[in-house]
């Protein structure tokens, strides 16, 4: 299964909670208390997000954070890259020669596009577009054929 880390989700959140005061500067605690998450895991996605240009430190006793650009041009793509790293399916799908099986394996070109479709669709989607859908109830998505991973460990 593919599922971004419990980090990235927060930090998606963290920053969802900026964008309704996208020029306002906003502390840690206050972001954390907004979001009822514990303040050292707030500060220290404040941090990454900061290092990866998506957030600004102000320092100081009226310190704090500020989206370093508009909400609209906040990527899903960038908020990812920052807390994940790059996305990637597969060893060959980072970097060309990175998988010892590259010179036998005939299907990483596939794997490759699918790469790419999937960073697209996360380039398309905003942060504006995160907090916005936010509001909406949750779609029900039918995966046909996907079993849960208990009934195929006993198939």
């Amino acid at each position: 299964m593919l599922r971004m880390s419990r980090l990235t989700d927060y930090g998606t959140l963290v920053l969802s909670s900026m964008a309704r005061g996208p020029e306002s500067l906003h502390s840690a605690a206050d972001v954390a208390s907004r979001v009822r998450l514990a303040p050292p895991t707030v500060s220290k996605i404040l941090k990454l997000l900061a290092r990866a240009g998506l957030v600004t430190s102000v320092r100081g006793v009226q310190g704090g954070y500020v989206l370093a650009r508009p909400p609209g041009q906040i990527t899903a793509a960038d908020i990812i890259d920052a807390l994940e790293g790059p996305v990637a399916l597969t060893e060959c799908s980072i970097e060309h020669n990175q998988c010892e099986l590259e010179s036998v394996c005939n299907v990483g070109g596939a794997w490759q596009r699918v790469n790419v479709s999937i960073r697209r669709a996360l380039q398309d989607i905003t942060l504006d577009q995160l907090v916005a859908s936010g509001r909406q109830p949750l779609p029900r998505i039918k995966l046909d054929g996907a079993l849960p991973l208990s009934q195929k460990l006993h198939n």
